[in-house]
């Protein structure tokens, strides 16, 4: 009897040692506000929406020690909309991110549907990514700064911090039969941050992205005939061969006070490869550059504005298309979990730009990031909310 006594003992013990060296956590964000567009398709728009400031989410992260430094680990997460409780991304259950992976003291591998260098590395230094939300993102994002877009089937590597320097790169598998290069997504970049210095860099190359990228968001079947990018900025490249992002950006503290800046310069190759267009084999080049400015009231409050520039290419001589956007915010923290915030977002748009179809040049039209767009070159909208992590 005693035997079976200490038996049962030392199982308990190991099973308590066991179940230290593994965890899971539940975590998630709540954000929610009341928002005006002064022109959503040329009418006033006042309505509550989800994740502004940050998505709304609920995720599951799990780590277990597996000895000599090295560590499985997991994440599975799901963006929803409070108001109606429907799913994010489209539909996807775990549509923000869902890997797995082993992590070392070089760095970690993960397998799954991740985010890009780009958005690692250079998304943080972009005012969308801190105070001003997906409103106040590049217009359309179309850099993909603000995450807009995930990628699937994706191996990554993401290295150590070496004193403030780390790097990383991420490959996705076209899964074509017969075409290796089809929807393949490659990304790599590095970023520093020691002291009151923030530097980040990024490259996205995608092939075929109306589908592998642009349509990968969505649980139904993805088109291959139509653009699936909704912002009137670039819905009309989707056609296009490849995608690619290079970008940078750098932010520096004195004080209470922060000053960044990124930049970016993206191309739309081939057009008219994905399906067709009246602009077939040409390309589209866009480039972005913002400044931004933040400054830290108090522990608790911190109020910063922004300014935006895109410019496109001409079409057929027609004029290029012209973007500038001004944001302005303040974000109070309740506490450590909970903050309220305002931000306004001002576009104006002019030049010309293709239309949805990718057949006809067309007047560019004010565009912020996800908002129904305007019926002309301006728009104007402001947003009052709240955040909740835990």
């Amino acid at each position: 009897m005693k035997k079976s006594l200490l038996a049962l003992a030392a199982l308990g013990a190991f099973a308590g040692v066991a179940h230290a060296q593994s965890s899971v956590t539940l975590y998630g964000i709540i954000d929610e506000g009341f928002n005006i567009n002064t022109n959503a398709g040329g009418k006033h728009l006042y309505n509550l929406s989800s994740g502004v400031m940050q998505g709304s989410r609920w995720g599951l992260r799990g780590t277990e020690d597996l000895g000599g430094g090295l560590k499985a680990i997991f994440v599975l997460e799901n963006g929803f909309d409070v108001n109606t409780g429907k799913l994010g991304q489209g539909g996807l259950e775990f549509g923000r991110q869902a890997y797995v992976g082993l992590s070392s003291p070089y760095g970690t591998v993960t397998l799954g549907r991740q985010y890009d260098s780009v958005v690692d590395f250079v998304g943080p230094l972009e005012v969308g990514d801190q105070w001003g939300g997906y409103i106040a993102a590049h217009p359309g994002d179309l850099d993909n700064f603000n995450n807009a877009y995930r990628v699937n089937n994706a191996i990554k590597f993401t290295s150590a911090d070496y004193a403030g320097l780390k790097f990383g790169a991420l490959y996705s598998l076209g899964g074509v039969s017969g075409d290796f290069s089809r929807n393949q997504i490659f990304s790599f970049g590095a970023g520093y941050n020691n002291g009151p210095l923030v530097l980040g860099v990024g490259y996205l190359n995608v092939r075929n992205p109306n589908v592998s990228f642009f349509g990968n968001s969505t649980s139904g079947t993805v088109s291959g005939t139509v653009s699936n990018v909704s912002s009137p900025v670039y819905s009309g490249y989707g056609s296009a061969h490849t995608y690619q992002v290079i970008g940078a950006g750098g932010a520096y503290t004195f004080g209470a006070a922060t000053v960044g800046a990124t930049y970016s310069n993206i191309k739309f190759y081939n057009l008219g490869s994905s399906y067709a267009s009246a602009f077939a084999g040409q390309t589209a080049t866009f480039n972005n550059a913002e400044v931004n400015f933040k400054y830290q009231l108090t522990p608790a409050l911190l109020i910063g504005t922004a300014y935006d520039y895109t410019q496109g290419s001409k079409i057929n001589g027609n004029s290029a298309a012209k973007y500038h956007q001004f944001s302005l915010g303040t974000d109070y923290f309740l506490s450590k979990r909970t903050d309220v915030y305002v931000i306004g977002v001002y576009q104006h748009a002019s030049g010309d730009t293709v239309s949805s179809s990718g057949n006809s040049v067309v007047p560019a039209v004010a565009g912020i990031n996800g908002l129904t767009a305007s019926s002309n070159k301006n728009q104007l909208t402001a947003r009052v909310g709240i955040r909740h992590k835990f």
